[in-house]
Formats: C-alpha cells, structure tokens, sequence
C-alpha cells in the first residue's frame, strides 16, 4: 500500500514538473481514444441500422389461384419449422387488395378489372443474413412449384429485395473491416506516442534512476511512478473522451433519430458503457505498455 502511494506521490509530481509533455501525452491520448470511440459509437449506429433494415427483410411467396389449400397448408408448415423463420403470414386475394388501395390512389384501384393480385405467404426471418438459406430450402420442395404463380420461372413467384439484400451485407462488412484498421492505427500512433514520452522523462532523469539502482533499488521499485504516470495521463484521456462522446451523442443521435423517422431505433438501449469500458481499457494497456516497452532500455543505466 504505501508503495502504491509513493508510486502516485511520485507520478504526480513527474507529470508537474514535465506539464509540457504530460499535456501532449494527454492530448494524444484523448483525441486517439476520442476518434476509437466515435468509431465504435458509429459502428453501433450502423448495426442498429442495419437491424433495422434486416427486420424489414422478408420472403413474399406469390401463389397460383388453383393452388389447393393443403398443398399451400404444407409449404406453410415446412417453412414455419425453419429455425430461422420467425412468422409466417397467409395474405390471401382480398386482403392483398386492401394492401394495394392503401398504396396507390382509390381511383387506381378501381380501374382494375377485378382483382388480379395473387394470394401470398409472408415469411418474417429471425435470422435475415440467412434468408437465401430459406429461398434455397424453399425451392427445393416439389410442393413449391405446385402452389407458386409462375412454375416455369419459380424465380419470378418470390421476391425478397435479392440485390439489395446481398449488396447490404457486403457494404457493412467493408464499413466494420475499415473501421477495425483504423482503430488499430489509431491505437499503434497513440502507444509509440506515450513510448516517446515516457523515454523523454526517463532521459532527463537518468542520474537519478542510477543512483536508486546503486542504493539497491529493484526495478519494480523505479518503475512503478513511471507506469503509474502512463496510467494517470491514460485515465485523464479516456475521462475527457468519455466526456465529449456523450456530449456529441446527447447533441446529434436525437438529431439522426428524426432524421430517419422511417427506420426506428432504439438509441436509448445502445449499450454506451460497453464503450466506455473498453475506452478505458484501451487507454490503460496503451499508458501501461508504452511506458513498459519505454522502460526496458532506459533502465539499464
């Protein structure tokens, strides 16, 4: 315990009497951690998007108006039993009509000689990355063909947003593995950064550093303020960058909420903390490392 006091003791009066370099470090620590954590909080962002848009995914199954009940009752049931199917819906002709007039104008709808939409199965996913996983199983079946409108391109009787679908997982892959890349650099500048402070007020006092270890000091010993001060100056930029981040999430998500009125998410729920854990942690292994790896060579005085 006291070594622990005499390690903050020491820390605190290094970081004084080297205010210009604390303050860089500081500084370096809390705009790398504050541009980490933008990142995270818009990867965030994007996955809630993203479910947003994933919920909005599913499977519509045109079918033939001679289609026999039992014969739709079966495919219904196959599909319902896929682990990755969350609802199924019958739409038959009449409602599928309502549909189509709360679309378009009543004087469209009205100009159609009879009604020539087809019954449908709606098929909501719990799973929607593995909504081609469906279609395939789906099309598999020797039932499908008998039930769906147009048999010779079965193709043509369903319709899941195919494109767009494929092209949404493609694009979001990229975002996270660019976003993962920049992070990375981020925290590899913000280590060789502290690296190079820490060796600068280790440089300046070397004399001292001799004289400990002639009096019988352990490396431990000399160590513990120069990590405890990579610690604080960590601490103190994490704190800053947690600061600004909720400022900047208070300010703008509201903002972007209104914004996308048409895709709801739940920004209240985004787990903020997790970030700001990890944040912390970051800037603790980035303090305690640099100052570590700057230690190595400046203690053999």
């Amino acid at each position: 315990m006291r070594s622990l006091l005499y390690f903050i003791r020491e820390a605190l009066s290094n970081s004084r009497k080297n205010f210009g370099t604390t303050f860089g470090a500081v500084v370096t620590i809390f705009l790398s951690l504050l541009v980490i954590g933008v990142f995270m909080v818009t990867s965030l962002i994007i996955d809630r998007i993203v479910q947003g848009v994933e919920s909005q995914v599913t499977i519509s199954i045109y079918l033939s108006d001679d289609a026999v009940n039992s014969e739709i009752g079966a495919l219904e049931s196959f599909v319902e039993s896929r682990s990755e199917v969350a609802s199924v819906t019958y739409i038959d002709k009449d409602m599928a009509m309502e549909r189509f007039k709360e679309m378009v104008s009543p004087d469209i709808a009205e100009q159609l000689d009879g009604n020539p939409l087809p019954a449908s199965l709606e098929v909501e996913l719990s799973e929607p990355e593995k909504v081609q996983d469906v279609v395939d199983a789906m099309m598999a079946l020797d039932v499908f063909n008998q039930v769906i409108e147009n048999p010779d391109n079965p193709d043509d009787s369903v319709r899941y947003g195919q494109k767009i679908v494929k092209q949404m997982f493609a694009v979001t892959d990229i975002i996270r593995l660019v976003c993962l890349i920049l992070v990375a650099m981020l925290i590899f500048v913000a280590l060789v950064f502290i690296n190079n402070t820490i060796r600068l007020a280790i440089l300046a006092r070397r004399k001292e550093i001799a004289i400990m270890r002639l009096v019988g000091a352990s490396n431990g010993f000399i160590r513990g303020p120069f990590l405890m001060e990579g610690a604080l100056q960590s601490l103190v930029g994490a704190g800053l960058a947690i600061l600004c981040i909720s400022l900047l999430c208070a300010t703008f998500l509201p903002q972007l909420n209104a914004l996308l009125t048409w895709l709801p998410i739940d920004y209240a729920n985004m787990q903020l903390w997790a970030v700001y854990l990890i944040l912390v942690g970051v800037g603790l292994i980035i303090g305690l490392f640099g100052s570590a790896w700057a230690m190595r060579r400046y203690l053999k005085v």
